[in-house]
């Protein structure tokens, strides 16, 4: 399950705005973290790095056991299979995630739940720990509450609707923000898989040498774009910020 997934970040705002950014994501199976790369590393610098400092509780530990407590705490059926994450590495040892999703696997192939981890740029971390619904195409749905600070420009009392492709020889993880039946922003990534090999890994970088400082440089951008538009700002108007808080049921 370790691989790259070259594609594109999109967002859009009805009426409003649109942009669509080439990324690249990497699954990494958490019971079998890559330790031959040399341009990937685990927990050591290099060109492209996966620190366990930049997930869950942010404190250095193990990642597995963390979200295998997630689940357990949300009463999520879930045999101890493995738990696959998707996630932007650090490059040049700096990485902004606002979305990294765990695939969590029971022993028969089925996923159990999917934790999506979502950061803002206060450093704050919410965890929606979801058991998915599958739908006739292969794909997963899911949906909550949001109740979590993100965007200025977003209010509370919204709520989040999820369409996943796992990862296969696609991945795509769309999210939708509705504000009762209006949809107020769709975001998504989509790619295409490509083996996790150092040859790869150097190909995904020469076509996107900056891209985790890009991730932090283009949300503040595209705020100031949307501002300019006249997309109202709120603030953190509705919605209180948590630290390594979490969702834990669909509503």
């Amino acid at each position: 399950m370790n691989a790259i997934y070259s594609g594109h970040v999109a967002h859009m705002r009805p009426g409003k705005h649109r942009l669509r950014y080439p990324v690249f994501m990497l699954t990494i199976d958490l019971d079998d973290v890559p330790r031959d790369l040399k341009l990937l590393k685990h927990n050591r610098g290099a060109l492209f790095a996966l620190f366990d400092l930049d997930h869950a509780a942010r404190i250095g530990a193990p990642i597995k056991p963390q979200i295998t407590a997630k689940l357990r705490e949300a009463g999520i059926a879930w045999d101890g299979g493995r738990i696959v994450l998707l996630t932007m590495p650090r490059l040049f040892n700096y990485v902004f995630n606002p979305l990294s999703v765990y695939f969590c696997y029971r022993h028969d192939g089925s996923i159990a739940a999917l934790v999506h981890e979502v950061s803002n740029t206060f450093g704050e971390t919410h965890f929606y720990v979801l058991p998915p619904k599958i739908e006739a195409s292969g794909n997963l749905t899911q949906s909550c509450a949001k109740d979590f600070f993100v965007s200025p420009f977003l209010e509370g009392g919204l709520t989040y609707e999820f369409n996943i492709t796992p990862p296969g020889q696609r991945v795509a993880v769309a999210m939708i923000v509705k504000r009762g039946d209006e949809v107020a922003l769709t975001a998504s990534f989509a790619g295409a898989h490509r083996p996790l090999t150092d040859p790869e890994l150097f190909r995904a970088w020469i076509a996107n040498p900056l891209m985790t400082f890009k991730v932090i440089a283009g949300i503040h951008w595209e705020a100031l774009q949307m501002w300019l538009k006249g997309v109202r700002y709120l603030g953190r108007r509705g919605d209180p910020p948590r630290r390594d808080a979490e969702t834990k049921a669909a509503a």
